[in-house]
């Protein structure tokens, strides 16, 4: 980055959001960096295959219920949060089988902590690789979304079951 371009970017930051809201907006550009780079690189791969016509509606459909259950896993799960503890801190128990943490540090950590604490962020980030691993791999990206998806539906079972057994 040129030093003209690195002095507009301070500018834009500090115009966009008081010191004191600590908004890591370099941190955000670098997480949007990779995406974008991470995304390019996986589609340039999969054209160089041959890019289907279409997705067909049951792949999505299934792509879609393993992408919502593997960002629930990703930002939310007990298990996983030894994964995110470089990057979050730990606030207390949440849904069954989850917890609740927030990002913290600052600058790249805390923009990779809000990443990887938001299902709905992450979940992005998820169904480029379920996508670019349809067109990569798609028996093996079937196996695997098959069984983020039976698990998905068992978790909402145990919440129904939960929920209408007596205690």
């Amino acid at each position: 980055m040129t030093q003209a371009a690195a002095t507009a970017a301070r500018r834009a930051g500090a115009a966009y959001a008081p010191p004191d809201a600590d908004i890591p907006l370099r941190g955000y550009a670098g997480v949007i960096a990779a995406f974008a780079s991470l995304g390019s690189a996986a589609f340039v791969a999969a054209s160089r295959r041959g890019l289907p016509k279409r997705i067909g509606v049951g792949d999505l459909m299934l792509l879609s219920v393993a992408t919502h259950h593997a960002a629930r896993l990703v930002t939310k799960d007990k298990v996983t949060s030894v994964a995110r503890a470089p990057f979050t801190e730990y606030e207390g128990s949440g849904d069954p089988g989850e917890v609740e943490e927030h990002a913290r540090g600052h600058g790249l950590q805390k923009a990779v902590g809000e990443l990887l604490t938001c299902p709905y962020c992450i979940g992005q980030w998820i169904a480029l690789s379920g996508v670019t691993g349809l067109m990569l791999a798609p028996r093996t990206t079937r196996a695997i979304a098959s069984v983020l998806t039976v698990s998905a539906v068992s978790d909402y079972l145990q919440v129904v079951h939960r929920a209408v057994s007596p205690e």
